[in-house]
């Protein structure tokens, strides 16, 4: 747990300081937005994990709600529709949010990660508009869209830039 918290920190502290050396970024950004919106870690009890970081954080429990296809975007994964669920938690933060997900099994690239990797961090995450216009920019640059998916009053990728970035980076929209 200790370890997770330290990558955590670490991980959004060296990401924030590389968008603030970098500036404000060319034309051809990708992503515009120069603030990390989340950081989601992968776990095997999220009731165990999210006991533990509100004991760390001084705060109760976040609720758990189930992430699965909705009607406005159905989940896909690496293009093919997916019966992928997970256990989420969510821990608001001052500068970001820290995402607890637990796999529940179907094909998904929660799954692929606790299988490959076990507990850790998945992904980084940014706020987008126009998320498919940003994930056929990554798609130009080699950078495939491995999972997507939405929920009510949003939508979600997740763009496997492990090869060049070395993480997963996920692409928020919220349409509301």
């Amino acid at each position: 747990m200790k370890r997770i918290l330290i990558a955590i920190v670490i991980t959004a502290g060296v990401v924030s300081a590389a968008f603030h050396f970098a500036g404000t970024g060319s034309k051809d950004a990708v992503i515009t937005s120069k603030t990390v919106t989340q950081v989601a870690v992968i776990v095997k009890d999220i009731d165990k994990v999210r006991t533990a970081w509100a004991d760390i954080l001084g705060i109760d429990p976040p609720p758990v709600s189930i992430a699965e296809g909705h009607s406005s975007r159905p989940t896909k994964y690496k293009g093919r529709s997916s019966d992928a669920k997970a256990r989420l938690a969510f821990i608001s933060m001052d500068n970001l949010q820290i995402e607890l997900i637990q796999p529940l099994g179907g094909n998904s690239t929660w799954q692929e990660f606790l299988d490959n990797n076990g507990e850790g961090i998945h992904h980084i995450a940014f706020s987008v508009k126009n998320i498919e216009g940003v994930e056929k920019q990554f798609e130009l640059k080699g950078i495939p869209t491995v999972q997507t998916g939405g929920w009510d009053g949003g939508a979600y990728s997740y763009i496997d830039a492990s090869g060049k970035l070395g993480c997963i980076l996920e692409l928020l929209e919220n349409y509301k």
